[in-house]
């Protein structure tokens, strides 16, 4: 039987993902000059995570005054994020379709590479129809259905081609060195900084993560190896609700009209 989004993305592993979305986001510069210019997120990023996961939860599980909450809560955050081309600047806009498309694509691209790495490859009916349910993560705020390309085939055309285009400028290293070496926040998330980073890395596409200056050797690649072989073997194991926890506490805070989100 397929499984769709509403059954994998409860899934605590997909947040071993969260550094790779984001940098992936801002390496392209409609996105990475946004944040730079108008975001303060890598100080935050705790605040960032609990927007995101809000929102992505919201869509997924919530009612419709939830997701109508989450989105009145994105657009306030994105309505002054943007900049007419000059030139310092190509230009920017939160509610750009493209840049948008851009978003949603690393979320989803990230989530199918955390769980297959941890669960394996999902079978041709569940991989279609969690292609398929991803849109509305995109679709809940502005992004026009036909967008969403057709299927996985057209998606993997789209990926492979503006991946190629991504360069990690200046302003791009710089939030992504903020986010993760975090000189202020809760000793529990420093203290984890160090996996964040080498899991960050070891997700990323090999150029996205020279752009960004990580340091990877062979042995970096075999370690990674072994970390996600030896999380393949032990998270599927553990219980549901430790599991599922991040999305029943985040659920849990979000109050209709009290939801938040950092641009």
């Amino acid at each position: 039987m397929a499984r769709g989004l509403a059954d994998i993305g409860a899934e605590g592993v997909l947040l071993a993902g969260a550094g790779r979305a984001i940098l992936l986001q801002i390496a392209d510069p409609r996105v990475g000059h946004g944040v730079a210019d108008h975001s303060d997120f890598a100080h935050r990023p705790q605040d960032r995570l609990r927007a995101t996961l809000t929102y992505v939860y919201a869509v997924v599980y919530g009612t419709d005054e939830q997701v109508a909450a989450v989105r009145r809560a994105v657009n306030r955050a994105h309505a002054p994020v943007r900049r007419t081309a000059d030139d310092a600047s190509a230009g920017y806009n939160a509610f750009d379709a493209d840049s948008q498309l851009w978003v949603v694509a690393t979320l989803y691209d990230t989530a199918m590479t955390v769980y297959q790495q941890v669960h394996g490859p999902l079978d041709d009916e569940t991989a279609d129809l969690m292609y398929r349910d991803y849109a509305r993560i995109g679709t809940a705020l502005q992004l026009p259905p036909e967008k969403w390309p057709a299927d996985r085939a057209a998606f993997a055309t789209y990926w492979d081609g503006h991946l190629a285009t991504l360069r990690p400028d200046d302003k791009a290293r710089k939030i992504a060195r903020d986010l993760l070496y975090p000189a202020a926040g809760p000793a529990m998330m420093r203290l984890a900084m160090p996996l964040a980073r080498f899991l960050t890395a070891g997700l990323l596409p090999e150029h996205v993560r020279e752009g960004f200056g990580f340091d990877w050797s062979p042995h970096h690649a075999r370690r990674f190896e072994r970390t996600m072989r030896m999380a393949g073997r032990v998270y599927p194991r553990l219980p549901q609700r430790l599991r599922h926890w991040p999305r029943d506490y985040y659920l849990s805070q979000l109050k209709t009209g009290e939801a938040s989100h950092g641009a």
